[in-house]
């Protein structure tokens, strides 16, 4: 038997206004999907408890198979773990976004899609005047980097009561009530603090003005956690795992979980990924591995950027380049299953992750197909298939 998901990220939505009355899902043109609803079954989960934050760390570890109430510690941990960054037992991963702030506004939470090489630049700036034992900053790929605490037994910075917020929440809100609160909280704000005067005349933002291009203002820490401790997918299900995509947090679910992770040219995590060559690779991965999982963050980007336009085309672009070959290279196995869902809605009036069911359609051997022929949210909505508790989706598509 030969397992595919696809995941692309976000694309649970509202109806539009714009789009009288439909979700950008109904919406866009995916024929693909279609046919895996027409072929399966159409159904909804619930991927983010309501205890936890709604976002991709919690939603992707419920998708994955495991109970985030049980697994979850905080998603720089996870990212961490993408990057071979190894946690002590009294270490702590914090997520380090490069933002722009404009009079207490967050403006843009990437700070214009920084890139990576100007990322590092300002990470080791803050390293030569930020710097301290405890400290190790980490650049990652673009604006998504992280900050290390290398804790002591004998010490306690942080905890479980350290409230942080996502910058992606606020984006054009005012941010001084969402300030870091809690244990530690003195020193995160001191370190986003300082980081303003490091980056004001930095040579990357310099260039970036002369260039019309805005400026990284600071820092925004956030997605606090320690080294979670998840259980082997193998040890779990009985087969192995591949994970595509272009964000840190899935290569460190995937690689916490012991699944090979493919790195693909072209692969941005954002509205200008190679579609095409996540297709491919995927299809190529289905002779090494038993489930082969492509997640896609553009969905997701269009939604926090507010645009429905560029979401219909993401959609469309990921039905036409990567289900529809994906698909079509399955059905040529004798064997085989494939899931198409989001992770957690992200709605584009919003502008931000939230809570509450996304839908999924699933075909394959073994799958009786019900009568829904469309893949989409109020299909999904009043179907009998559902799952409160979205971890337990995996064990139904593995049939175990």
């Amino acid at each position: 038997m030969k397992y595919a998901i696809v995941i692309p990220d976000g694309c649970a939505d509202e109806p539009q206004d714009s789009l009288n009355g439909k979700t950008p899902l109904e919406a866009a043109h995916v024929p693909a999907m279609d046919c895996i609803a027409s072929l399966g079954k159409v159904g909804r989960s619930n991927n983010v408890p309501d205890t936890l934050p709604a976002g991709s760390a919690v939603a992707n570890m419920s998708m994955l198979g495991y109970d985030p109430e049980q697994y979850f510690t905080g998603r720089a941990p996870l990212e961490a773990a993408a990057g071979g960054t190894e946690l002590g037992e009294h270490d702590w991963a914090i997520r380090c976004n490069l933002v722009t702030i404009e009079n207490q506004i967050m403006r843009d939470f990437t700070a214009g899609h920084v890139s990576t090489v100007e990322a590092k630049s300002l990470l080791s700036s803050l390293e030569n005047h930020l710097s301290a034992p405890q400290f190790q900053w980490v650049p990652g790929v673009s604006y998504r980097n992280l900050l290390i605490y290398r804790g002591a037994s004998d010490e306690v910075l942080f905890s479980k009561d350290t409230v942080t917020t996502p910058p992606h929440d606020l984006t054009d809100k005012e941010i001084l009530n969402y300030y870091p609160r809690g244990p530690g909280s003195d020193c995160l704000n001191s370190l986003m603090s300082q980081s303003i005067d490091v980056f004001r005349d930095h040579e990357v933002n310099l260039a970036r003005r002369r260039e019309g291009k805005i400026p990284v203002t600071n820092i925004w820490l956030w997605g606090q956690g320690r080294q979670p401790a998840l259980t082997d997918f193998l040890d779990r299900f009985g087969i192995t795992g591949t994970m595509i995509t272009a964000v840190d947090l899935l290569r460190g679910l995937a690689s916490a979980i012991g699944w090979d992770i493919l790195e693909v040219p072209g692969a941005t995590g954002y509205t200008d990924t190679d579609y095409a060559a996540k297709g491919q690779a995927a299809i190529k991965a289905l002779a090494t591995t038993d489930l082969i999982c492509v997640h896609i963050e553009a969905p997701d980007e269009a939604s926090h950027e507010g645009d429905v336009g560029a979401k219909i085309e993401a959609l469309e672009q990921i039905d036409q380049k990567i289900v529809a070959p994906l698909f079509q290279a399955l059905q040529e196995t004798e064997n085989y299953r494939i899931l198409v869902s989001p992770d957690h809605p992200t709605p584009v009036r919003t502008k931000t992750h939230s809570h509450g069911f996304v839908p999924l359609a699933i075909a394959g051997t073994g799958i009786e197909a019900d009568a829904n022929t469309n893949y989409d949210e109020q299909t999904a909505g009043v179907s009998e298939l559902a799952f409160d508790e979205g971890h337990r989706l995996m064990g139904f598509f593995l049939d175990h």
